[in-house]
């Protein structure tokens, strides 16, 4: 066996060692194996309180969709008693069986606090699958498990796996598996993101930024 042919099985055996311990390290992309869903504006529905123009509320320049909302506030509807927002639901892809997946840049300037800036809505128990919420700079699955930690004044990449037949959410933040919980069981299940007002401990001023939306499924 001559030397160059040694050195180039070894340089090859190096090679894929590490890039096996490159992915065992930093682990795949959560939207690995998952087929990307053509979206345009016209899925992109917005919510906002209803005795105030858009414009006053929601803007979009850059290619970055920016959500505010404040503590007094009036909700989506006259007939509605719920807390003030200013969402986009995503429309036109609607669910109710497989794997689907949200995945956006956030960002969340400091004093932003009980706010829900993503979701899924549906559900066989209760309004909600899931709910993601800043409080003081923390992102918590509703008001309880913390998911990530330091969110404020940067963009994070958020992605949203819902599994439905497995009865499974998961959560990433930058890439990184951060959270996972079981579902609420089937329904007419869609994502949301934005800015939607806690029940309580809220800041009187409320927002997030989003860029780069996407949908896939499997």
């Amino acid at each position: 066996m001559n030397c160059s042919y040694t050195y180039h099985v070894i340089l090859s055996l190096l090679l894929l060692f590490s890039m096996e311990n490159i992915e065992l390290v930093f682990g795949a992309d959560p939207t690995d194996g998952f087929t990307l869903v053509p979206l345009t504006q016209a899925n992109f529905k917005l919510q906002k309180p209803y005795n105030i123009p858009l414009d006053q509320r929601y803007s979009y320049k850059d290619g970055v969709h920016r959500f505010w909302v404040y503590s007094n506030d009036k909700p989506y509807s006259p007939d509605s008693n719920t807390q003030p927002r200013t969402e986009i639901r995503i429309s036109g892809h609607d669910y109710h069986s497989g794997v689907w997946q949200f995945e956006g840049y956030g960002y969340v300037p400091k004093g932003t606090s009980g706010a829900t800036i993503a979701q899924i809505h549906g559900a066989s128990h209760g309004a909600t699958t899931l709910i993601l919420r800043i409080y003081n700079g923390d992102m918590r699955y509703y008001n309880t498990d913390l998911v990530a930690k330091n969110l404020y004044d940067k963009w994070f990449r958020l992605n949203i796996i819902h599994d439905v037949d497995e009865g499974k959410v998961s959560v990433f933040i930058d890439g990184e598996k951060k959270f996972e919980t079981h579902d609420q069981g089937p329904g007419d299940l869609y994502f949301k993101c934005g800015v939607y007002a806690a029940p309580d401990n809220i800041s009187h001023y409320m927002e997030s930024r989003w860029r780069d939306i996407k949908i896939y499924k499997k």
